[in-house]
């Protein structure tokens, strides 16, 4: 399938998720992430559910951060160059929903791309490769571009990896894990 047919149909498919089953599928998704061997950094990028789009909820994610003593670093998004900049998440930080309805950090303590050290990436569909479609802005793909090479990219998927993502391009950056309700899937390892 191609990207573009991929999106039609995945967005449709969250749409037909009740908020029941966001709860349960993303509390699902935080406990099979404990499974994962990335718990020994310091820095983790998550992140912030955008609930109009059915997005998997990471507040279960940050508790575990939280509980685990971890840094979280979230994002502000520049619609003008489709950047971002990263902000330590603390208690402090002040959030607002931009026109977009992506809860964003007004200010806070910047970090550097290179400090990050486990990105969890919000994902609309992903292959058996580890290759992944998102909204099309390519956002993440620029920022991962910045982070070191060993940085651990985890997806967070509702559904299962499809067979083949047919129109991958060159500048897509894929996924070393990817997290579903029911599954762990392991790539590039």
């Amino acid at each position: 399938m191609k990207k573009k047919d991929i999106r039609i149909a995945y967005r449709k498919k969250r749409n037909e998720l009740s908020e029941e089953d966001i709860e349960e599928k993303s509390l699902s998704i935080a406990n099979k992430l404990l499974e994962l061997p990335i718990w020994n950094y310091s820095f983790y990028h998550i992140f912030l559910s955008i609930k109009h789009l059915k997005e998997v909820n990471t507040e279960f994610i940050l508790h575990i951060l939280n509980g685990k003593d971890k840094n979280a670093v979230v994002s502000k998004s520049d619609f003008k160059s489709l950047g971002m900049q990263h902000y330590l998440l603390t208690d402090a930080t002040p959030l607002k929903a931009n026109s977009w309805g992506i809860p964003e950090p007004m200010f806070g303590i910047e970090i550097p791309p290179q400090e990050i050290d486990v990105i969890f990436i919000p994902l609309l569909a992903f292959d058996k490769k580890g290759e992944r479609i998102g909204y099309g802005k390519g956002f993440y793909d620029r920022f991962l571009k910045e982070c070191k090479g060993n940085s651990v990219k985890v997806g967070l998927s509702f559904f299962e990896a499809l067979d083949k993502i047919s129109d991958i391009d060159v500048n897509d950056i894929g996924l070393d894990y990817c997290v579903t309700p029911d599954k762990i899937y392991t790539f590039n390892q």
